[in-house]
């Protein structure tokens, strides 16, 4: 069957930069009349050389407060797929395609699932998917026993090519979905009849159920 992996990551960085200056000193030659001597005073340009005192150090009690790490994707091994029947008419078939989280930690979901109509010999149907935007992509996070949800819709009415007195393409018995950005399926029960348009089926990303 065929899989898709999807992946993107982001790395950014940060840089200090701090500067300083220093003070001028200036020194008066002596005058040729001779004068009285007076004791120094202190140069006002040495005083002003003093360096401020640095910023104070990040305190450990603002480092602790940083961001816990973020829930982990969702992956075969912890979950569990089905697809819910919804509603039909006029020769269209509309369902979900329900991911539960089965593992004992949180898991996020983000984007579109790949899918396969699969024979009851374990071959592959013929199955093509269209990605729809409604809705798209957003980051789903599933808690231990919840579920997200993706809304599949195709049509049972033959086209060009597809015979019309029998089904319109051989009948899957099983499905498998990849979740997103992953590359292992789940597989379940299919029990939809066949799908028409060479197994045409619109899919859109995952939402919260």
């Amino acid at each position: 069957m065929s899989r898709r992996l999807i992946a993107c990551g982001f790395l950014g960085t940060a840089l200090l930069v701090a500067a300083c200056g220093a003070g001028q000193k200036t020194s008066t030659g002596a005058a040729s009349v001779p004068v009285t001597k007076q004791a120094d005073l202190p140069s006002a340009a040495a005083s002003s050389s003093t360096p401020a005192p640095p910023p104070p150090a990040a305190s450990s009690a603002a480092e602790s407060a940083a961001a816990p790490t973020g829930a982990a994707r969702c992956t075969a091994t912890t979950l569990s797929g089905k697809v819910d029947q919804g509603d039909a008419g006029a020769g269209n078939r509309y369902a979900k395609l329900v991911f539960t989280n089965t593992g004992d930690q949180p898991c996020t979901l983000n984007g579109y699932s790949g899918f396969q109509l699969v024979a009851g010999s374990g071959g592959d149907v013929a199955t093509r998917t269209s990605r729809t935007t409604d809705p798209g992509p957003s980051l789903v996070t599933l808690a231990p026993g919840g579920s997200a949800a993706a809304n599949l819709h195709w049509t049972v009415v033959a086209r060009d090519g597809e015979p019309v007195d029998g089904p319109c393409e051989p009948e899957a018995t099983s499905a498998a979905a990849i979740p997103p950005d992953e590359t292992a399926p789940v597989q379940f029960p299919w029990t939809y009849g066949p799908v028409c348009g060479a197994g045409t089926i619109e899919l859109s990303a995952f939402y919260a159920a």
